[in-house]
């Protein structure tokens, strides 16, 4: 008897493999991507006209992001037995964070002097213009501003802006005022819990637009800007990208063994979230899914909330990397010898004008433009040189991001003793796999205390 004619009853066949595959959303984003790139390269001025739906999603989990940064870090904190764990926690974040940086950008000023990939242009700067390049930044004028960017209008207007820093200001005072406040705060903390149930399961409905918004971001990519634009500075694009590839095997590599644990493992495990990004040149988008994937491998609950939301502003390996080999390779372009000292000093600019570069497409090139505007060395014009092929390096700077701010939060997880290692290991085998689910008070993590006897952290997203 054939299949169509079993009996009733019967129990039907398994899907088939290729539809099963294509349930996958990473497979589904890379299908996106592909066929983007494909309509932009094929039809440039629709592929450019496609634009919308990439913003769009991005527009769509951007304004999740801020609800679900409060949610984790005021439940986090009002359940914490001893306040001074957050205190410790962000010194370790803030220490490593500045270290990585550091060395994410020497790597990058060595690289770009031994390729020199702006070595023969013989660029006249008197042919350059800054006409229709964006404005440096204004946050990035003094440390005072940077500081006091951080402090929102209201205590609601956090909410409803667009940095995270302000949130995850406020989120941690709600938190411990919360905590503070006995019964009151427990009642109004299990509220919040509550709420991020609600938060999550949008996400989950949002996220099932990604190869939508991949598909027109990198269509408007290719259509706008054109792959011919890479021709002439290949060797800055690909040396960037090698680079960029030799921090996250070796540099983040190496952070992940001392940890006991293994990068490649981990890249596997957040596939679905690294095509997102590849797709849409930006981190925010899969901050959400990041969180709860990082609660799920093993984190604790406050330590993801404090570590990852902050990382977003310091922790930016790429564009770290970016910045170096940008300012130096414009500086060749335009035959200006910037001495040893002249690096070194525009590399400590670089280390204020990174920060607070948020995880969206072309925060970079602002980092960019506003650490020329601070230093006498290179002209803001010599940008121009660079501005057709920035979109190009975003999605390195985005990827490079993404991976340095998870490895930077099970790191500081396994400093405060709040990894599940023996988890951690069984979800980078694929043992426990990640199954998007809504949270509910019964799969709560345990609360933390600064010296707990491990439990296992179950999944949650």
């Amino acid at each position: 008897m054939s299949r169509n004619d079993a009996a009733p009853g019967t129990v039907t066949a398994p899907p088939s493999r290729l539809r099963r595959l294509l349930s996958h959303l990473y497979i589904q984003c890379l299908i996106g991507v592909l066929a983007g790139a494909m309509v932009g390269w094929l039809w440039p001025t629709f592929g450019a006209e496609l634009k919308p739906l990439g913003d769009g999603f991005i527009a769509l989990v951007k304004m999740m992001i801020a609800p679900i940064i409060f949610c984790t870090v005021v439940h986090g904190i009002a359940s914490m037995d001893n306040l001074r764990a957050v205190g410790r926690v962000s010194l370790k974040a803030l220490i490593y964070f500045e270290v990585l940086t550091t060395v994410a950008m020497v790597i990058g000023l060595i690289v770009v002097n031994i390729v020199k990939p702006g070595s023969g242009l013989h660029i006249d700067v008197a042919s350059l213009s800054t006409k229709g390049l964006p404005p440096a930044a204004s946050e990035h004028e003094g440390f005072a501003n940077f500081l006091l960017a951080m402090i929102p209008a209201t205590l609601v207007s956090a909410l409803t802006g667009n940095e995270i820093l302000p949130v995850l200001l406020v989120s941690v005072l709600f938190g411990f005022g919360l905590h503070a406040s006995g019964e009151a705060g427990l009642s109004i903390a299990s509220g919040v819990e509550k709420f991020s149930t609600v938060l999550f399961t949008l996400i989950r409905w949002i996220m099932r637009l990604a190869p939508i918004g991949a598909f027109g971001s990198m269509a408007f990519t290719i259509g706008n800007y054109g792959l011919d634009t890479l021709r002439h500075l290949f060797l800055l694009v690909g040396s960037f990208w090698l680079t960029a590839l030799f921090f996250v095997l070796v540099v983040l590599g190496t952070v992940m063994r001392l940890n006991g644990l293994r990068i490649l493992p981990f890249l596997r495990y957040i596939k679905d979230e690294l095509l997102i990004v590849l797709g849409t040149s930006s981190t925010e988008p899969v901050l959400p899914r990041m969180m709860a994937k990082l609660q799920h491998v093993g984190a604790s609950k406050p330590v993801v909330g404090i570590t990852l939301p902050a990382g977003y502003s310091f922790n930016l390996d790429g564009t770290a990397i970016y910045l170096t080999m940008g300012s130096v390779f414009l500086a060749q372009a335009l035959g200006i010898d910037l001495s040893l000292t002249q690096q070194l000093s525009m590399l400590a600019i670089m280390l204020l004008t990174s920060k607070g570069a948020a995880g969206v497409t072309g925060s970079g090139f602002i980092a960019l433009a506003a650490t020329l505007s601070a230093v006498p060395h290179v002209p803001v014009a010599a940008l121009a040189l660079i501005f057709g092929i920035d979109r190009f390096m975003s999605e390195a700077r985005a990827l490079t991001s993404l991976v340095g701010n998870g490895v930077a939060t099970l790191a500081v997880a396994r400093w405060e003793g709040q990894l599940d290692e023996d988890r951690a290991k069984a979800v980078l085998r694929g043992e426990i796999p990640y199954l998007p689910a809504p949270v509910t008070p019964a799969s709560e993590p345990k609360a933390v205390t600064p010296e707990p006897a491990r439990q296992p952290v179950p999944s949650i997203g």
